[in-house]
């Protein structure tokens, strides 16, 4: 009986653009243009830098292009920095069934490689990110908690990278097997870090290791294809990964389809409170000097994340759910897209964030992770009370941002720091990958951005 890596691999090499329903193309165009954003969020913020800082002593020169900042680095760095840039601002997309972020670990991996090979296509960059997305989510949706119990990216992102730049290569099946049990091994166990880690300290650089995970799943694939091997049963122990999960409908389902977008730069936890409280708001305005209280009931993982009231950096933000209420009351939306410096060591939002009152809901624990939902009541000092319903955030499949809003989205985002013509140039190369121009997307991740940064 084939292992489970080889069953994988084989049905990575077997996806092809064009045997596949038209929404998948459109899907993944979305992926692609949202990871963009995010990385043209996050270039500049203080992970990518530091790695430019270290990029030629550690990993030597190269001509992969570090996207948005002007410079060319070796293909490990190159695909640090974007991966570190596509996911610094909690910005990238997601996935419920894997509990995490594909698209900062997929794109970046096949694009950084795409830019030093002879020439690709963009229908096969396509058929690529479909094949990393399934299977990098089919392996962390199997994962058994009782044994892998973290749920941070960075644990299953090394196998998506691996599927997605392997099908790009179009690696032989038994050497992208090994690859992906090379990566298994390798990639970082995030044990200490994030909301489902024993750390507490979640606002750090390290966050959930997608770009790294990553990394090792390009080392991964270059050392198979040279003859290096991993344990290629890894994956058929049913006390670590569940069977069925690992290829329930393989070949008709793909995991791409259910991807989830982000209209916020924070922890996808946090989404369902903002939603809810801006719905409010909008049939009910009130004031911040108005409110006695915010009460938000949700499910335990958004409750254990650090939360803190007066966060210092902006990772910290990220993962605070009171602090974000009160960016969103007293700064509105735009304020969460991109998140800036601005918003730290601020005493006004955090003399409101002291006011939000975080609850479990056992209905939203209940549809917890299929599903991240909260309810908010506002309470006023009159003595008002708004309660909401049981929120599903925006972006979700079952409230799907389509291209037009993730266009907005790209357009608002990179504002100041792209200009008009140049977010035109990047919406239409990402369009023509249909029409097999990858050549321009490519070389329009490779200029600097505006010197200011906006």
């Amino acid at each position: 009986m084939a292992h489970l890596t080889q069953i994988l691999a084989e049905h990575a090499l077997s996806i092809k653009l064009d045997a596949l329903p038209p929404d998948l193309q459109e899907i993944t165009q979305s992926c692609i243009l949202d990871l963009l954003t995010a990385a043209v969020a996050g270039t500049g913020s203080e992970a990518p830098e530091v790695l430019l800082t270290v990029a030629d002593q550690l990993y030597g020169a190269g001509q992969a292009p570090a996207w948005f900042s002007g410079r060319c680095l070796s293909l490990q760095a190159a695909l640090l920095h974007n991966g570190l840039s596509a996911s610094a601002l909690d910005l990238d997309d997601g996935h419920r069934a894997a509990r995490g972020h594909p698209g900062a670990s997929v794109i970046p991996a096949v694009l950084t490689l795409a830019t030093v090979l002879p020439r690709v296509s963009g229908r096969e960059i396509l058929s690529a990110i479909i094949a990393g997305y399934d299977v990098g989510v089919r392996i962390a949706a199997a994962q058994r908690p009782r044994t892998i119990p973290t749920r941070q990216t960075g644990r299953w992102a090394a196998f998506a990278a691996v599927a997605a730049t392997g099908r790009l290569l179009s690696l032989a099946p038994d050497r992208l097997a090994e690859a992906l049990a090379i990566a298994g091994v390798l990639a970082p166990n995030q044990r200490a870090n994030g909301s489902s880690g024993y750390s507490r300290r979640t606002g750090n650089l390290v966050k959930e290791g997608i770009a790294f995970s990553a990394g090792i799943g390009l080392q991964a694939l270059f050392l198979s294809a040279s003859g290096f091997t991993g344990p290629v049963d890894l994956l058929d122990h049913d006390e670590f990964y569940d069977q069925m999960r690992l290829v329930d409908r393989l070949g008709d389902q793909f995991e791409i389809s259910r991807t989830y977008f982000k209209p916020y730069a924070c922890c996808r936890y946090i989404h369902p409170a903002l939603d809810a409280l801006k719905t409010l708001s909008a049939v009910s305005p009130f004031h911040a000097d108005q409110i006695d209280r915010i009460e938000v009931k949700s499910f335990a993982a958004a409750l254990r994340l650090a939360n803190h009231e007066a966060p210092d950096t902006l990772v910290a933000l990220q993962y605070s759910l009171p602090y974000c209420l009160a960016v969103l009351i007293l700064d509105g939306e735009e304020a969460l897209a991109p998140i800036s410096p601005a918003l730290l060591h601020r005493p006004d939002l955090s003399a409101l964030a002291r006011r939000v009152v975080l609850g479990s809901d056992q209905e939203a624990e209940s549809r917890f992770p299929q599903e991240t939902l909260a309810r908010v009541t506002v309470i006023l000092k009159s003595g008002q009370r708004w309660t909401t319903p049981l929120t599903t955030p925006r972006g979700d499949p079952s409230r799907p941002m389509d291209r037009a809003a993730l266009e907005l989205k790209f357009r608002s985002v990179t504002r100041g720091r792209l200009s008009p013509q140049r977010q035109d140039e990047i919406i239409h190369a990402v369009n023509r990958l249909l029409d097999d121009d990858a050549g321009s997307l490519l070389a329009a991740l490779s200029p600097a951005l505006f010197p200011t940064g906006g």
